[in-house]
């Protein structure tokens, strides 16, 4: 009795694995497309590239093997590691502000009726499909020094006209409200989404015990978006530190490169430069940035899901 025993679970396992095989290669099936691609376009491109990082090399002549020439040139330009500082100012200036009105506003829309919350979200989810090229345009007329909107307002209170993307003082600023009004869309509806996600019998149970909203908020809605809040500032950070449609139609990274971000430094020098390396080797460095910060992001923020 004990050997039919153990014949009929190696048999069952023997079912099992082969079942498990099949499902397996099957899976493998569909995710080759998928690889294919991600190696032609992403893994291929990426690793020429940083051949091409230790090369002197342009469209016109042969690549030279130069070894760290371009990362050490990179380092010792002081205009990019300007261009890293102000980036980081500019995520400054954009992620927190955009983080905490796309709160708000998700706040806003769970509380109302459900017309009411369609209405909104289609409000603000209207600036995502504008082009930035076209934002950057408008805020051009907004900004303008002599007829402009905002310095009209202004003068309603007499306030001298301000020069708001001439003046470096202003300029990065200037460049932020657009910024911040063009990633409201998305972010707001992911948090929205967020906060439909989390158990009503949670705040059931607080106003039971009359917590107010400012306690719901902290104590309910803020730990469990804890997840999302995080990718939210991944994703915005990547995403401002990497801004160029703004600062190269408003300002061209002017004025006196008060508005040169890492990427129009980047471009810059692609256009402009006879070596390509030296523009390749500075988007690498800004790539180990991105990936460093990220990395540090994720180890000092809980990620932990709060509800399996």
């Amino acid at each position: 009795m004990a050997s039919q025993a153990v014949e009929e679970r190696r048999a069952i396992r023997q079912r099992q694995n082969r079942y498990r095989y099949r499902d397996n290669k099957t899976a493998y099936w569909f995710l080759l497309p998928l690889v294919v691609l991600l190696g032609i376009f992403v893994i291929w491109p990426a690793i020429y590239a940083g051949y091409l990082s230790f090369q002197d090399w342009s469209f016109y002549k042969d690549p030279e093997f130069v070894g760290v020439r371009n990362y050490t040139n990179v380092l010792k330009d002081p205009l990019f590691l300007a261009t890293i500082g102000r980036g980081f100012a500019f995520v400054l200036l954009t992620v927190p502000i955009m983080l905490v009105l796309a709160f708000l506003f998700a706040s806003l829309v769970v509380s109302v009726s459900r017309r009411a919350a369609s209405l909104l979200k289609v409000s603000i989810y209207i600036p995502t499909i504008i082009s930035a090229v076209i934002a950057s345009i408008i805020f051009v007329l907004i900004y303008n020094y002599s007829g402009g909107l905002l310095n009209a307002f202004l003068g309603v209170f007499g306030i001298e006209p301000i020069a708001w993307i001439g003046d470096p003082k202003w300029a990065l600023l200037a460049i932020a409200v657009p910024a911040i009004w063009l990633g409201m869309g998305l972010t707001s509806l992911i948090m929205v989404a967020a906060m439909v996600d989390i158990p009503a019998e949670y705040y059931e149970a607080a106003a039971m015990e009359g917590a107010n909203w400012g306690q719901r908020t902290a104590y309910i809605t803020i730990p469990q978006m804890k997840n999302v809040v995080l990718y939210l500032l991944i994703t915005g950070f990547v995403a401002a530190i990497q801004q160029f449609e703004l600062p190269l139609v408003m300002t061209q990274g002017g004025p006196l490169d008060s508005t040169t971000l890492p990427n129009l430094f980047i471009f810059n020098h692609f256009r402009n430069d006879v070596n390509v390396g030296y523009s390749i080797a500075a988007a690498l460095l800004l790539f180990v940035v991105l990936g460093t910060i990220s990395a540090l992001v994720f180890k000092f923020v809980n990620s932990e899901r709060l509800v399996d």
